[in-house]
This record gives C-alpha cells, structure tokens and sequence, in this order.
C-alpha cells in the first residue's frame, strides 16, 4: 500500500505572512516541516503543495517535491486533493506546512489508522487534555471516541461535560481528548469530499471534520500523548527559533 506524504503551504497567511519561507534558524520552515516528514518509515512521497512560485523556488532550492496548485482552493484538504488526481498512491496525509517539530512517529501512526482499518475513510490524531483551560477553550477543539477507537464527535465545547464534580485531566485513557488537525485520507474518498454537502452541525461549530460524521462515514482516531508546537504567529515562531537554538547547542556539546 503506497503511501504520500502532502504538505500545503500558502504564502499569505494572514497572522504571518510569508511564514513557510521565514528562515531565520538558516532553513525555510516549510523545509523543516519537510524534513520531519522524510523521516516516516511509511510515506513513500512527500510533496510540497502551493500555488507560490517562491514557495516552489525554494523548495527546489533544498530538493523537496513540489507540486504547484490552483491559487482558488478554499482549504488544504483540496490542494492535497488536486495533488492526489495526479498521483498513483492509496493514501494521503494532509501535514499543515507550519508544523516544523512534527514527530514522524505520529505521521506513521496515523498511516497505520488506515492501513490496519481497510473499512475506514480517514482518520485523524488527539492528545489527552491536561488542564481545564484547553478543555474550555473554544480554540480548543475537542473529541469523543468509541471503543473501537472511531470518533463519535468533535467539538469546541469542553466534551465529554462532567455532570457531577470536576474532570480528573489524570485518568489514562483521557476521556478527554484535544483533536490535532492532521488528517489522513484513502485516495478514493479524498475524491469524494468536495462532493459531500455541509453539514448543519460544521456550519455551527466552524469544523470541516463534522461533514464527514454527518454523512455517515467514520473516522479513527490515533492517540499521541503530547502536541508538538506549530507556528500561528511571530510569538510562535520566535519560540521556535529559541528551541531550535537550544537543541543545536545540545547536540554540539
């Protein structure tokens, strides 16, 4: 079973613009976020997607794949879509070009979700919530499994709510789960998504995932213990920087 790593990176972000291509730790973010995803045991393609002619200079500039993509897509799940018409793999994984500390082992982890699932479209990954802030964060968007490990429903309410006394964030296995949009799709079903009409339950929460839930089709659910940072804004990138320093001097020690 081939599978493809694929990486959509815009130019204009609005809180950052110009954000794949910040160099300042002496590689591009997008080619650190490359970098990671080379190291899956899995993918047998990683591709860079964009729509910029300086996002696919530079990517030529360190050897990465790129695939330039019509500037009119509404999401990254379409550029990887416009990526997979041309490419014979049987699955894809969406991997947001603003996460340079990506672990590979979360990237294999979500493969193996369809891979050791044939009946299943997609999947995704959570983490457990650790503190009540997230939980109640409506940036936080949330999720519930069942015992098969499928998602029953995503939300930026605090879910599961707990009716009687506090959540305990120490329980293992966390009924309470923060969702990572990272997503992998079989190549067929990657076709079908733009067809699926939206939801009333994704026009109200703002979550793409929703349409696919409302329509009948399941998605499971892999479970890494902790986040990896991506970068939002200057004050993430600027961490970022500080941490990769930090680690270089590590190394070199």
């Amino acid at each position: 079973m081939k599978c493809a790593i694929v990486i959509p990176a815009r130019y204009a972000s609005s809180r950052l613009p110009g954000k794949p291509l910040l160099k300042q730790t002496g590689k591009y973010l997008v080619q650190h976020v490359y970098e990671q995803a080379k190291k899956s045991k899995i993918a047998s393609e990683v591709i860079i997607a964009t729509d910029d002619l300086r996002i696919q200079a530079a990517a030529r500039n360190f050897g990465a794949n790129c695939a330039m993509t019509l500037k009119s897509h509404q999401s990254g799940t379409d550029r990887v879509a416009e990526v997979a018409q041309n490419l014979d793999c049987d699955i894809f994984l969406n991997l947001q070009g603003d996460e340079p500390l990506i672990d590979p082992n979360s990237i294999d982890l979500l493969f193996r979700q369809l891979i050791e699932s044939p009946d299943v479209p997609m999947a995704t990954l959570a983490t457990p919530i650790n503190d009540e802030k997230d939980w109640m964060n409506p940036n936080c968007v949330k999720v519930v499994q069942d015992q098969k490990g499928k998602a029953l429903y995503f939300s930026r309410s605090p879910i599961p709510y707990v009716r009687d006394g506090k959540p305990d964030f120490s329980q293992r296995p966390s009924p309470f789960l923060l969702h990572i949009g990272m997503y992998a799709y079989r190549r067929s079903f990657l076709m079908q998504m733009a067809k699926i009409p939206m939801h009333p339950f994704e026009k109200l929460e703002k979550l793409e995932q929703l349409r696919v839930l409302g329509a009948g089709f399941s998605i499971n659910l892999g479970i890494v213990e902790e986040r990896t940072m991506g970068v939002d804004t200057r004050e993430d990138y600027e961490k970022f920087i500080a941490d990769y320093r930090r680690f270089q001097r590590l190394n070199a020690a």
